[in-house]
């Protein structure tokens, strides 16, 4: 009986028996592979546990928009199926608001106001901010109300003096400084006056006829929204009545919102490739130096397969033991970061332990050790036993058929991954494809680097310099491994800076000189010279000076509105049939608008067609297109349009957003009143010019949009924390890992480094050589990898944020030097032994 079927009869308790024994050999260096390992996990682990809670934490704060989980209004009085479906879900609050003037005994001045007669302890997320604090808390205990601080400062009022709401006259308790659920400009054309809603009946306000609507708040944070909103708003709508959620109103505070999710995945994302590079080129590096040991056990016997599967099952248990414990640590940072950030965190943060991330951690190890090992592993099947005798400069051939088997796994591995974390196919796979063309250009610059060292060799150099550069394409050299690795972590360290950046830029509300933060609303055409001076004198620029023309739909596509409403099988919704348009025309679009059907049209002349310009929200609920013609009343005047192209509005920005706009040449001559916008920085300045211009202008309506500023730029600040905290975050993570991934070399530089130290070489010459090569290195991989991330941040700038980008020198002052610093210092720490200790004792220990 021969040797190989004695070793296939031992069967698989030989194998890890064999496999256990050479670790155990080894265990110095297992510990420092599997470090790798441990660190990619926990950073996966760590970031994805960590982004989780701060995406559930982030999108709890953006409750504060409405202040509730959701809401159903109603614009009159609830039938019984409206009734029976808000019963069932019991309310937690409710209100009616309406439109009514309020008078002021104060100073004579009267004001339209919108009342909200509020039962229950509404918001019940964010906070309703007064002056004084207090008043929030006592308005409803002792029957006064809260009134908008615009309204006050505009009538020089304060707490404890009065207003009249209809026959009542209510003692003022405290100034509105930012409310829930009052985030949008519409909700600011008439101020609000909060009163307890026992006191809504006895003002005799609420008449037949009146404009009203009711709204019930519902506490819920575990109900399904989106299944809510899929079921219950059809038949809401059907019955004049609405849903809102918390997830829609959390819109208003932009792409920012959604862009944090999709940072927070990228982050993950990342983590898990820098966990990758570090798997692979810390196994590759071991699988590498075993070689001599598979060639002994071929000497002795064993076959190809068995040795193959000793060195599979030792990285197998190295990945599932590094998982487990790479998970542990994650799931501790998890819990520790808020304990060591708490003074920083602008909320608290609500940890939650899935298990899906742990088991992930657990999985991740075992099969992205084994995936990544599989390259490496196959050299182990082509090893001739003559490899004890010798060491061949020529890598041993292998199956291209099992090369690509092998590249195949890793990328579906990674693409699943990929999948899993986006949630959308076509990204995942252009952002794994992205990350393995980087890979082959980060190959492919190695292979040039070398071979333009081989043939443009500086003999003449002196014997240090020389060396350094021979040892890059010595027998076995690691300056593949070495410059993937640290250029793919630079590169994705690099890329999650540039991302930072573009996503920063969207956090900050723009609120600043150029944003209109006072809009004066319903100035006649005789006041507009007069309003403007008025803000001159004040230094306050007009930004805006818009005409606006009322208008009501008369026909659509040929077809009377009163036969549409007349028609129970229209689609058309009822809004559009009753809706009073206020429209505008110029010449030009604003930032919040973009054409996506048809052709803008600046103006026109006498007698041509008019074309306008309508939403994508009007064209949907009014089933018009390009090229049908509606019919508007003009105050008595009919003139037939035609669509002429439909706009994508970003109604979520604070600025005047319109759903019809007409060309130049055709509205001058209409009836029309005006708005002005301007800027005003500071409270006080806004307290005196809102003071002047309602004096001088009592018609108009003057409203401030800070109280709107102070709701969303809470929110915005807070993701704009999460972002930075996560980038930094990661980036630290990363640096760890590539510094993991070049310590993995360790081994090999002391065997070469105590030859050369055998031969004679001095202590100072062998460091000067090994900080040139790690300098030559740490150069290269970072610079390739830094340039890299510039194309993939402007793809990703472009195709998945859909913002500019504006490239940051950051990465190339910092990153660049810190990263080549590193690099170096974990170079010279890995020859320290070499230098400290006897050859013989040095070899005798890494043998």
């Amino acid at each position: 009986m021969n040797r190989e079927s004695i070793y296939s009869k031992a069967g698989s308790l030989w194998l890890f028996k064999m496999a256990w024994r050479d670790g155990r050999a080894s265990i110095s260096r297992l510990l420092l592979f599997m470090a790798s390992i441990i660190l990619g996990i926990a950073a996966v682990v760590s970031i994805q546990l960590f982004s989780t809670n701060l995406k559930q934490n982030i999108q709890g704060q953006s409750k504060s928009l409405l202040g509730a989980d959701y809401i159903i209004d109603s614009r009159q009085q609830p039938n019984e199926k409206v009734k029976s479906i808000i019963d069932s879900l019991v309310p937690d609050a409710y209100e009616v608001n309406f439109p009514s003037m309020a008078a002021f005994p104060k100073n004579g001045a009267a004001k339209l106001v919108r009342v909200r007669g509020m039962e229950g302890s509404f918001p019940f997320y964010g906070d309703l901010e007064t002056t004084p604090e207090n008043a929030a808390n006592t308005y409803q205990q002792k029957g006064g109300v809260l009134v908008d601080a615009t309204v006050l400062l505009q009538y020089d009022l304060k707490a404890g003096d009065s207003i009249k709401l209809g026959v009542i006259t209510f003692p003022i308790i405290g100034a509105i400084n930012s409310m829930p659920g009052s985030s949008g400009i519409g909700t600011s054309v008439a101020p609000t006056v909060l009163i307890p809603y026992r006191f809504v009946e006895k003002t005799e306000l609420l008449q037949v006829g009146s404009r009203k609507e009711y709204q019930y708040f519902f506490v819920d944070p575990d109900k399904d929204l989106d299944e809510l909103e899929k079921v219950l708003d059809p038949i809401l709508d059907d019955e004049n009545a609405d849903l809102d959620t918390h997830t829609s109103s959390s819109r208003q505070i932009g792409r920012s919102y959604d862009n944090l999710g999709r940072f927070l995945n990228l982050a993950a994302f990342i983590a898990l490739l820098l966990g990758c590079i570090g798997i692979a080129s810390s196994v590759h590096i071991y699988i590498k130096e075993k070689l001599t040991d598979v060639a002994v056990l071929k000497c002795i016997g064993a076959s190809r397969k068995q040795s193959f599967l000793i060195y599979l099952i030792q990285i197998a248990i190295m990945g599932l033991i590094g998982g487990l414990v790479g998970a542990i640590i994650g799931i501790g940072l998890q819990y520790a970061l808020p304990e060591l950030l708490q003074e920083f965190l602008p909320f608290d943060i609500e940890i939650t332990t899935a298990p899906q991330p742990i088991i992930m951690g657990l999985l991740l190890g075992m099969f992205m050790s084994v995936l990544f090992a599989l390259l490496p592993l196959l050299g182990t099947w082509y090893v001739s036993p003559l490899e004890v005798l010798r060491i061949s400069e020529k890598p041993a051939v292998r199956s291209r058929k099992t090369k690509i088997v092998a590249f195949g796994a890793i990328i579906i591995f990674v693409l699943l991954f990929g999948i899993w974390i986006f949630g959308d196919l076509k990204f995942a796979a252009a952002f794994v494809m992205g990350v393995f063309v980087t890979f082959a250009i980060l190959a492919g610059i190695s292979v040039l680097f070398i071979k333009t060292i081989k043939r443009y060799f500086p003999a003449s150099w002196g014997f240090t310099a020389r060396t350094s550069l021979l040892n890059l394409f010595r027998p076995n050299n690691q300056t593949m491994v070495l410059i993937l690795a640290i250029g793919l972590g630079t590169f994705l360290i690099s890329t999650l800076y540039f991302t930072k950046d573009i996503l920063l830029a969207k956090t900050q509300l723009d609120n600043s000189a150029d944003q209109a933060n006072l809009i004066l609303v319903d100035i006649q055409p005789e006041q507009r010279e007069a309003a403007i001076n008025t803000l001159e004198e004040n230094n306050s620029e007009v930004l805006n000076n818009l005409s606006i023309v009322t208008m009501r739909m008369q026909k659509i596509k040929g077809i009377a509105t009163n036969d549409i409403r007349k028609d129970t099988t229209s689609t058309i919704r009822e809004w559009v049939l009753n809706h009073e348009f206020r429209t505008t025309f110029r010449d030009s679009l604003i930032a919040s608008e973009t054409v996506v059907e048809g052709e803008w049209i600046k103006e026109i002349e006498s007698g041509e067609d008019v074309m306008i310009s309508i939403s994508e929200g009007l064209a949907k609920d009014a089933q018009i297109g390009l090229g049908d013609k509606v019919v508007f009343n003009i105050q008595g005047v009919l003139m037939e349009t035609i669509v002429g192209s439909i706009r994508k509005v970003d109604w979520t920005r604070l600025q005047l957003n319109f759903m019809v706009v007409f060309p130049k040449g055709v509205l001058e001559q209409a009836p029309q009143f005006h708005v002005l916008t301007t800027y005003v920085p500071d409270t006080n300045k806004s307290a005196s010019l809102q003071q002047q211009l309602v004096s001088k202008f009592p018609n108009v309506t003057v409203f401030d949009l800070r109280q709107i500023y102070t709701v969303i730029e809470d929110i915005l600040q807070k993701i704009s924390w999460v972002i930075n905290f996560m980038a930094f975050f990661s980036i630290l993570t990363g640096l760890i890992v590539l510094i993991g991934s070049v310590r993995t070399s360790k081994y090999q530089r002391i065997k070469e480094s105590v030859l050369l130290r055998t031969l004679g070489a001095k202590s100072k010459q062998i460091l000067r050589i090994t900080a040139l090569e790690y300098l030559y290195l740490g150069i290269l991989g970072s610079l390739a990898g830094i340039l890299l991330s510039l194309i993939s941040s402007q793809l990703l700038a472009t195709l998945l944020f859909e913002e500019p980008f504006v490239p940051s020198g950051i990465p190339f002052m910092v990153f660049l030097p810190a990263i080549v610093l590193v690099v170096l210092a974990i170079g010279l720490s890995n020859i320290r032994s070499v230098l400290q200790s006897p050859p013989l004792a040095v070899l005798r220990k890494v043998g």
